[in-house]
């Protein structure tokens, strides 16, 4: 176990790093952060906020002196299903060459733990099997691709100077205040915006965003977790009827005794790509949203409770209702 005093993070504003930050205040360390935006109103009183970003190296050179570890968990999560060449672009300028400019003034100030919080989608993709650390898949898109190129890049060069990397790949998290898709997908029940999905046994794994938490603290501390990959799930096989009617009903909405059928949904994408070839342009349902619907995206750790001691107490069922609430309070 690693003793820390001080560590520099970033991605304080998301959703993971705003669990984050009240945890390293628990834990009594000293926390310097990254951060575009104003600290006056944004944060803690005692937290030491540097402005500025990851291309600033300025400001990245002033986050990581005299800290003892870098928790890097900002990023561009969004990952369209066919990006076109400048979003691509935008993904590897934040996600790599960002991450490549935090880690090089993190090696040059002597620091000696570097955390990544990277995504299971570096690790590839699979619509029937469960996959692992040591499954052998390329990444499937764009997005993944990158997350890839980034953790190798770290691996590669943390051993040339001796600097200890950690990386973590959650599945698709949950909790209060959740963004992205889990967000959307609660919006649109709530509206009677999603037609009710049949059961089709996939497996969609995901991880609570409180156990994310205790994990970066444990990938920051323990010294079995250097050079090391870690996937993040909390063991639950989620399929989408069964997210679909958790939700409904932590929103008090009735579950329909029906549901479209799976064909039915896969044409559906099928028209989806159709009109957007002929428009040039997205549509709201397309084969790629199908699939996601349908198909499974399952991932389960082979070695983060050695590594990590990770032991996920969260179900997706147990947080729902301070879901819905935080979901209605931000509407």
């Amino acid at each position: 176990m690693n003793t820390l005093h001080k560590v520099a993070m970033t991605g304080g504003t998301g959703f993971i790093g705003a669990a984050l930050l009240p945890a390293l205040h628990a834990q009594g360390l000293s926390v310097r952060l990254l951060s575009r935006v104003s600290a006056t109103t944004q944060f803690p009183a005692d937290i030491d906020v540097c402005s500025g970003d990851l291309a600033d190296t300025a400001a990245l050179s002033t986050l990581v002196q005299g800290v003892d570890c870098v928790l890097h968990l900002a990023g561009y999560a969004h990952a369209m299903s066919k990006p076109h060449p400048g979003e691509i672009e935008r993904h590897r300028r934040i996600n790599l060459h960002g991450t490549q400019n935090l880690f090089e003034a993190a090696a040059a100030a002597g620091v000696r733990r570097f955390v990544f919080v990277s995504s299971v989608k570096a690790g590839g993709e699979d619509a029937h099997e469960c996959l692992n650390e040591a499954s052998a898949r390329l990444p499937a898109d764009p997005y993944g691709q990158i997350k890839r190129e980034t953790e190798d890049w770290l691996f590669e060069h943390g051993a040339r100077r001796g600097v200890e990397i950690s990386v973590l790949r959650p599945a698709l998290v949950y909790g209060p205040g959740v963004k992205g898709n889990l967000a959307a997908m609660l919006r649109a029940i709530d509206r009677d915006r999603f037609p009710p999905v049949p059961e089709t046994h996939n497996i969609r794994s995901m991880v609570g965003v409180q156990d994310v938490v205790h994990a970066v603290l444990a990938a920051a501390l323990r010294s079995e977790a250097a050079g090391q990959v870690c996937i993040l799930d909390d063991g639950e096989a989620y399929s989408t009827r069964r997210i679909y009617t958790a939700m409904a009903s932590a929103l008090g909405k009735p579950i329909p005794s029906w549901s479209l059928p799976a064909s039915a949904l896969r044409a559906l994408g099928r028209v989806g790509d159709v009109g957007e070839r002929l428009l040039r342009r997205s549509l709201p349902f397309n084969s790629t949203l199908a699939a996601r619907l349908l198909d499974s995206a399952c991932y389960r750790s082979i070695h983060a409770d050695t590594v990590l001691g990770f032991k996920p107490q969260s179900r997706l069922e147990d947080v729902l209702s301070a879901m819905v609430r935080a979901y209605r309070g931000q509407a």
